[in-house]
């Protein structure tokens, strides 16, 4: 087993495969920031996805079992079930999923389960359309969007999961009015506390809403109790209705950091490997790659880098620990 200094595998791995987005949510990618001119990365700077499968092989063999395909907004890259049926071929992966806006996911959710996607998870802030429009900095409807769920259960990428990032001035009604409308749906609603990524989101704390407050305005509506994760690592926290409606969760990277138990790595657009979500940088391993490296030379690349590992972000910013003022890589470049 591969295991950074504190002793945590390499189990999961983030695929960003474009930083560009079709949304301008404000906690990623805020408008006023990335406007219709911003200049994204350009094509010779991203990794092919014949780059990206022997990466991922290479990162397969150094413990990785699941893999999530993220962006930006992964469905706006061409071809992307080319690239699912080339990860699927690759033994040792048995979880192999993807995060999306949901805008375009009725057109390719056949496609991708077709090229052996296995399931999805779906971002969805606020059932209103105001606040959705909002909150997706366009000022898009959220019908497309459920459109898409509805297209990914059809396709059998189950379970479909859903992501709600809460905001407290933006979308503190969506907590009981997602969780009323997946209930009893197979679909699993997860309430992620703000995070502090990046560096031009505008963070604060007072922003945040607690995990504890989230589970405590559904438990009134509708009973709830906890269930054991399903492997070391989990970022959600689950819970169960007691009248057997299905499940929810809350991600609480604030409130209750999970720094001690994290097994991800990314590889970036421009392909470099991070070790954390908060990370300034990481190797880049798409250069020595292009330039004729071994796989044996990779490989010791990527399991050097793990080896060093020491992140531990959230926990010391919970920890009001002091900490040197970082320019943290944005989420749009290495998904969440």
């Amino acid at each position: 087993m591969i295991a950074d200094q504190f002793q945590r595998p390499l189990r999961d791995l983030r695929l960003s495969v474009t930083d560009k987005c079709n949304f301008r949510c404000p906690y990623c990618m805020p408008i006023e920031v990335y406007g219709d001119d911003y200049q994204f990365s350009p094509k010779a700077d991203i990794l092919t996805f014949e780059e990206i499968e022997r990466l991922t092989r290479l990162l397969v063999k150094a413990g990785v079992e699941k893999v999530r395909i993220t962006g930006g907004e992964p469905l706006v890259r061409k071809n992307l079930a080319d690239l699912v049926a080339l990860l699927g071929d690759i033994q040792g992966i048995r979880d192999l999923t993807l995060t999306t806006n949901g805008w375009f996911l009725s057109e390719q959710a056949q496609a991708l389960k077709q090229a052996g996607l296995h399931r999805v998870t779906v971002s969805l802030d606020s059932l209103d359309d105001v606040v959705f429009g909002r909150m997706n900095g366009r000022g898009y409807g959220v019908q497309r969007v459920l459109a898409g769920i509805d297209a990914a259960l059809a396709a059998g990428l189950k379970p479909v999961k859903v992501n709600a990032v809460l905001k407290r001035s933006e979308n503190h009604a969506a907590i009981v009015d997602l969780a009323r409308h997946f209930r009893g749906t197979g679909v699993i609603v997860r309430f992620i506390e703000y995070m502090d990524v990046g560096n031009r989101n505008g963070w604060r704390l007072d922003e945040v809403v607690p995990s504890a407050e989230v589970i405590a305005a559904i438990h009134r509506q509708w009973p709830v109790e906890p269930l054991e994760a399903n492997y070391r690592g989990e970022v959600a926290e689950r819970y169960r209705y007691r009248d057997g409606q299905g499940e929810l969760g809350v991600i609480s990277s604030i409130t209750q950091p999970f720094c001690g138990d994290c097994t991800r790595g990314r590889l970036t657009t421009d392909g470099r490997l991070l070790t954390c979500l908060f990370a300034e940088t990481g190797p880049n391993l798409r250069d020595p790659l292009r330039e004729g490296a071994s796989d044996e030379a990779l490989f010791a690349l990527i399991t050097g880098t793990w080896r060093q590992r020491t992140d531990r972000y959230s926990e010391e910013r919970t920890a009001n620990t002091p900490m040197r003022p970082r320019r943290k890589i944005e989420m749009y470049q290495v998904g969440g």
